[in-house]
């Protein structure tokens, strides 16, 4: 079969022949329709050899829906059956897994459980293998090359807004910086689930413009005015919650700025993994909370893909081939995309 794999540290990926993986048991194998493509990707692509110990050729792919193509033993799920996968896997025994929250299992790394496409073989392949059929919940009649970034891009916004909609209430604004893969999913969340007033905040006209499409009430240019902008729109109260989508330096200390009394600022982006917020009595305004989370649970999972089917997200993808998915990864790397990569098997 055809897979898209990360070969080195700073190289590009390829696209290369692997052998198709057999179920054993307790595991399931997906034909894969539709795989996407995240700048989590390029963050590993290009990170510095040793910082992850991913075995290497890897293929990528954290975001994936698949079609039941074989089970093996002990596995009660019916070939045919359309799927989405949950890919932060965890233990499932700890504390934190029996919650559903495994992307924040106690035992994974001592374990050396990694989700797929992040550590084990992922989705950007004619097949998938899972290793429990505990990460997969039903996909039902969604579209699986719309509704694939919700297993990503839908849920970890979902999860970073969520611990802030008791705040988010009527006469209160939300800051999403970032309009991209994640920011412009953050954007539809907040206006379906929230009344508060939304500011969106990015670098070219063309992203505000398209933040304005998906819901955002105003927009500001990212720049050295940003904070002062988005401070003539808020007033005193400032912003109660600021979701930085992109992670670096610059954006985070624009959500510190634009932050107010009680508010919440959650750093959702990678950026380039160094940069941070500065805390304490005197570096922001008083009671603010700041979060830094990841992914999300797998409830919160079943709860994005029944927004999706209740009409509420409408994910921007730019589709590819398997035979083209380099160029997907291309134009991640040159922010070339206005949603979300997502590459389909032939």
């Amino acid at each position: 079969m055809k897979a898209i794999q990360f070969i080195a540290p700073g190289q590009p990926p390829e696209l290369r022949e692997v052998d198709k993986p057999p179920p054993g048991p307790g595991r399931v194998l997906l034909k894969i329709p539709a795989a996407g493509a995240c700048h989590s990707d390029d963050f590993g692509l290009n990170a510095p050899a040793g910082a992850f110990s991913y075995p290497l050729p890897m293929t990528l792919g954290h975001e994936g829906v698949g079609i039941v193509a074989e089970v093996g033993s002990g596995v009660r799920l019916s070939e045919g059956t359309a799927v989405a996968v949950y890919g932060p896997w965890g233990c499932g025994a700890c504390y934190r897994c029996a919650q559903g929250q495994e992307n924040y299992c106690l035992n994974a790394a001592e374990m050396s459980i990694t989700p797929p496409g992040l550590g084990t073989d992922g989705a950007m392949a004619d097949y998938l293998l899972i290793d429990n059929a505990r990460h997969l919940v039903p996909l039902g009649d969604l579209d699986p090359v719309t509704s694939v970034a919700l297993t990503d891009a839908g849920l970890t916004p979902y999860h970073a807004i969520k611990p802030s909609l008791a705040k988010l209430v009527g006469g209160t604004t939300a800051v999403v910086i970032g309009a991209g893969g994640l920011g412009h999913v953050g954007i539809q969340l907040l206006r379906a689930l929230t009344p508060s007033r939304i500011i969106a905040v990015d670098v070219t006209e063309e992203k505000l413009a398209f933040a304005r499409e998906v819901g955002a009430h105003e927009t500001v240019l990212s720049n050295a005015d940003t904070v002062a902008e988005v401070r003539k729109i808020t007033g005193k109260q400032g912003a109660t919650a600021v979701f930085d989508f992109v992670g670096y330096q610059p954006t985070i200390d624009i959500a510190m700025g634009v932050v107010g009394v009680l508010g919440d600022v959650v750093i959702v982006g990678l950026g380039d993994g160094v940069a941070a917020a500065k805390v304490g009595f005197f570096s922001q305004p008083y009671e603010v909370s700041v979060r830094s989370p990841y992914w999300g649970t797998r409830g919160e999972l079943i709860e994005v893909l029944d927004l999706a089917r209740d009409g509420v997200l409408d994910v921007e993808v730019e589709r590819f081939s398997l035979d083209d998915g380099l160029e997907a990864y291309r134009r991640l790397a040159a922010n070339d995309l206005r949603g979300r990569a997502v590459v389909v098997p032939d």
